[in-house]
């Protein structure tokens, strides 16, 4: 912990500008200038991996779900946060075809599945998810979470996130939890997003009772993606502030990259989700690769709070984070300032 020899990126297998980057190789580039090799925490095996859910490592940027990255932070992770990204993921209700639920209001009385609690808080961000999810879903048809029954199922077994997201533990395709439920008629509605559960929807003749995506108020629809944190040890702003400068940098760079190049975002994406190009098309719609760049507004703090009051209700913080102090806004601001310097012909 003494200094930094190497630079660890992780990520969620979903839409982020910071994976483009990554994918592009610009961010070997920027740290290669600085004498620093990046490797991909999931590659580097189990023992480096746990980090990205506790973040204890010097030198690792994170850009995930924001279950883990609160779940650290309440339970003392040197972490500051540096940047914030809300992209639509076709977060869903999903039923049987024949179900007769066709709205919020319908989900009266369902059985709804809730994936189990994991080893820790920070892993168990499928049943956060769910409930949080569903809790939006019910909002809109005036109905609460006393007004389903959630029925246990098993918790995902695969990797959540690297070179083997979309696999379980077994290397077989994975399955959104709750899904083969839904087929066998053990519950009524599943909470799902992204390309991969739309995909398995598909596969089974699951419908839609409920867009989440499509409802006006983002509040209905913050969940563990949305707003998706981008994190770092704080050792690492403190001592090396220009390689978080760098970081975010090419983060932007690679924001304003996709705006003009939709199909090749949607390549990568099939390849990050293990997704078909229909699924990858479902699940991230409209103009949403015009908007991968990273903030700090108020808004999006405002349901980042949102979220952190919901997770502290329902046992998945140790203890309350206190957002402002969290927050590192400078960073962001520098690198803003730096493409718009290079965009100038300022300087680098």
């Amino acid at each position: 912990m003494s200094s930094i020899d190497k630079i660890w990126y992780t990520r969620c297998p979903v839409p982020t500008a910071s994976g483009l980057a990554h994918n592009q190789g610009w961010l070997a580039e920027e740290f290669q200038a600085a004498g620093l090799a990046v490797g991909i925490l999931q590659d580097a095996g189990p023992e480096l991996a746990q980090h990205h859910f506790d973040h204890q490592l010097l030198g690792l940027f994170r850009e995930g779900g924001n279950v883990p990255a609160l779940a650290a932070r309440s339970a003392g992770a040197p972490t500051r946060l540096i940047g914030l990204t809300w992209i639509e993921e076709w977060q869903s209700i999903l039923v049987r075809a024949d179900s007769g639920i066709t709205g919020a209001a319908g989900l009266a009385g369902a059985r709804v599945a809730l994936p189990a609690w994991a080893e820790t808080r920070a892993k168990s961000f499928p049943r956060a998810m769910a409930l949080h999810g569903t809790k939006g879903a019910l909002a809109q048809g005036g109905l609460t979470l006393d007004d389903v029954t959630f029925v246990e199922v098993a918790a995902p077994t695969r990797p959540s996130v690297g070179r083997d997201a979309g696999r379980d533990t077994d290397g077989r395709a994975f399955s959104w939890p709750g899904i083969a439920e839904l087929a066998r008629g053990e519950v009524d509605a599943v909470y799902a997003k992204g390309a991969r559960a739309a995909e398995q929807a598909k596969e089974i003749g699951a419908v839609v009772a409920v867009d989440l995506d499509a409802h006006p108020d983002r509040r209905t629809r913050v969940n563990n993606g949305t707003p998706r944190p981008i994190t770092v040890h704080e050792r690492l702003l403190d001592e090396h502030p220009d390689l978080v400068v760098g970081f975010l940098a090419q983060t932007l760079r690679a924001a304003d990259w996709a705006e003009g190049n939709l199909d090749r975002v949607r390549e990568i994406l099939a390849g990050e989700t293990r997704s078909g190009a229909e699924a990858v098309e479902t699940a991230y719609r409209g103009d949403f690769h015009h908007s991968l760049h990273p903030d700090l507004s108020r808004e999006r703090l405002d349901l980042l709070r949102v979220q952190k009051d919901f997770l502290l209700v329902h046992g998945f913080l140790d203890a309350d984070v206190d957002l402002d102090a969290w927050v590192a806004p400078e960073p962001l601001e520098l690198a803003r300032g730096r493409l718009a310097a290079q965009a100038a012909g300022v300087g680098a």
